[in-house]
């Protein structure tokens, strides 16, 4: 994929923004050590969640299911949301370094960052349960498969957006969530791609454990992130006004009638 087409002589230095998949290897090629630098940050406080959430799995608790999903998915929304602003600072050329982004990040997020952070804990940590506990069964089936893949899709498609709003923007979870439906309704195609490959990712390297485990230290979360953020960063500009607001600093009305103010750019 793009990690693996160099710009063939040409450096992101000298060049204005570009386009298409031009541009992903272009903040590929200008970003890609920061980039797995706060992802092994990122991944460290995903730890939490993952070892309550196999300890639930292996001893069939669902009590120890539901704590690990809201302890852990609490403690993993600072590593998402550090994820998340740091792909979208670069994609808007803010060269930040990502350990301070990190910082800012935490700061800032943390709090719009709870809620989102313990219902994907939860979801997640009963995907795995559902499907382990039906793999060891034996009723695991390609429908159920499927069923768990749909299920990922449009999880995958409101949650792009509401983590996007919780690190750009300082408002209502419900009014995130009607955005999120706007956008839905107004671009279907370009979300349904940017879920698409995210989940299609992760089933992949389901399907290739134990192998590719040991890809996570390196490609980890960013990689198949930035590309789902990527696919949806044009229309996202346009319906949020991320960039023309970020530069003003100032709070603003969308169209919707729904105010957004922007989170503060100052270090």
């Amino acid at each position: 994929m793009g990690l693996f087409f160099p710009m063939e002589g040409e450096r992101y230095e000298n060049d204005s923004r570009r386009r298409g998949f031009a541009r992903y290897r272009q903040v590929l090629e200008r970003d890609w050590k920061q980039l797995i630098l706060i992802d092994l940050a990122a991944l460290a406080t995903f730890l939490p969640a993952i070892f309550g959430i196999s300890l639930a799995v292996m001893n069939r608790s669902v009590p120890l299911l539901l704590i690990s999903g809201v302890v852990g998915g609490a403690i993993a929304s600072v590593g998402i949301t550090a994820m998340y602003d740091f792909i979208l600072r670069r994609l808007r050329d803010d060269l930040a370094w990502c350990m301070l982004t990190f910082k800012k990040s935490t700061r800032q997020n943390f709090k719009a960052g709870l809620l989102p952070g313990t219902v994907e804990g939860v979801y997640i940590g009963f995907l795995v349960f559902s499907a382990y506990i039906m793999y060891r069964s034996g009723t695991l089936t390609f429908i159920e498969i499927g069923i768990f893949a749909l299920a990922s899709i449009l999880f995958t498609i409101i949650y792009r957006i509401w983590w996007i709003q919780v690190v750009l923007f300082t408002q209502k979870h419900l009014i995130m969530l009607k955005n999120c439906l706007f956008f839905i309704i107004k671009y279907p195609k370009k979300i349904l791609i940017s879920a698409l490959i995210e989940v299609l990712w992760w089933i992949a390297g389901a399907l290739l454990l134990p192998y590719s485990a040991f890809l996570v230290p390196f490609l980890g979360i960013w990689y198949i992130l930035l590309a789902g953020i990527m696919t949806v960063y044009t229309p996202l500009n346009a319906a949020f006004r991320i960039e023309e607001q970020i530069s003003a600093k100032n709070a603003e009305t969308t169209p919707k009638g729904e105010e957004i103010t922007p989170k503060s750019e100052e270090n």
